[in-house]
């Protein structure tokens, strides 16, 4: 058995330890580095070529990638996300796609929160008066509301969606809404969440808090067409991809006033040119480099059920998959 780890050039050099530990004996283990402005990827291509496992978080797998496989089974997700694939090439190659379930529900419902926490309660603007200024104004930032009473719109009522509407419901008395088209009607009834269209949770939102896996239908669905709907001059958190958000248009909605301030734990690329982003010197807007889902325990258990997930399918244990994406079994 052969597992190959693919990497960018910045990623290189992680810690793998945990994951060879999980190996079986014998088990042929490799980094195999990719890099997207390189002109020859050729030893990345040699390294993957009998790879049985591919288990992958950040290189696109395409279908010159896919093709340079000649026995690859199954390509294991170190994330709950699994767009790093073109996926309808790699189902009819028959390579199964697995990825996560839970791992890091908890913080990343708690980042959401915190980051909306701190724009409400414009904690970074004071705590920049005190520190940097050597000012002692508790007037300096006019214009807060209650967060009890407000209405938080949640985009994706997945596991991580439904414990932001437990908090923002139960523990901080916001009234909850959602949109969420694939959701069985009783699970929201159970969180005393209702379910609308899309164009009503814009519309009703004091605070939109997204956390959908990434998908060709939402790809950027949060533009300024998206933004201009909402109508409370909303607070907006984005805990799902990305690509959900088009950079230049959060900017402009910032800059004009049509959202109240934004936390986003991630930016259109997962590499991205940091100082070239239009959104960077935004005081309205808080940035974190996708590390909402970051603790000491889910950085075990990601790692830990990346190879659970990656063996179990190679050896046939469907049922022991936490997520066969593609639902191929064998």
């Amino acid at each position: 058995m052969k597992v190959v780890f693919p990497e960018t050039p910045d990623r290189a050099d992680i810690d793998r330890s945990i994951e060879f530990s999980m190996l079986p004996e014998g088990a042929e283990a490799c980094v195999a580095v990719f890099d997207k402005d390189a002109a020859d990827n050729s030893g990345f291509y040699e390294q993957i070529r009998d790879a049985d496992i591919i288990i992958n978080n950040y290189v696109y797998f395409d279908r010159k990638a896919i093709d340079a496989m000649e026995r690859c089974r199954v390509i294991s997700f170190e994330s709950n996300g699994y767009n790093e694939v073109d996926f309808d090439y790699a189902t009819e190659k028959g390579i199964g796609i697995v990825s996560i379930g839970e791992y890091c529900v908890q913080e990343t419902a708690e980042n959401a929160i915190a980051m909306m926490m701190c724009l409400q309660r414009r904690v970074l603007e004071y705590n920049r008066s005190v520190q940097e200024n050597h000012e002692w104004n508790c007037f300096l930032c006019p214009g807060m509301q209650r967060i009890e009473g407000q209405t938080m719109a949640i985009f994706g009522l997945g596991h991580i969606g439904q414990h932001v509407a437990r908090i923002a419901g139960k523990g901080l008395g916001m009234r909850v809404i959602a949109y969420d088209p694939f959701l069985p009607p009783e699970i929201a009834e159970g969180l005393g969440v209702q379910l609308v269209d899309m164009d009503t949770a814009l519309a009703e939102a004091d605070v939109i808090s997204v956390h959908m896996n990434l998908t060709e239908s939402n790809r950027y669905m949060f533009n300024r067409e998206t933004f201009a709907k909402m109508k409370k001059r909303p607070f907006f958190i984005n805990e799902g991809r990305g690509e959900m958000v088009r950079e230049a248009d959060l900017a402009w909605a910032l800059e004009t006033g049509v959202l109240r301030g934004a936390g986003i734990d991630m930016l259109e690329s997962e590499h991205p040119d940091v100082a070239a982003s239009p959104l960077m010197g935004k005081p309205n807007l808080i940035v974190m480099p996708h590390v909402g889902f970051w603790s000491d325990t889910s950085h075990y258990l990601v790692r830990k059920y990346c190879v659970d997930n990656a063996l179990n399918y190679y050896y046939g244990k469907y049922d022991d998959v936490h997520v066969i994406r593609n639902g191929l079994r064998g």
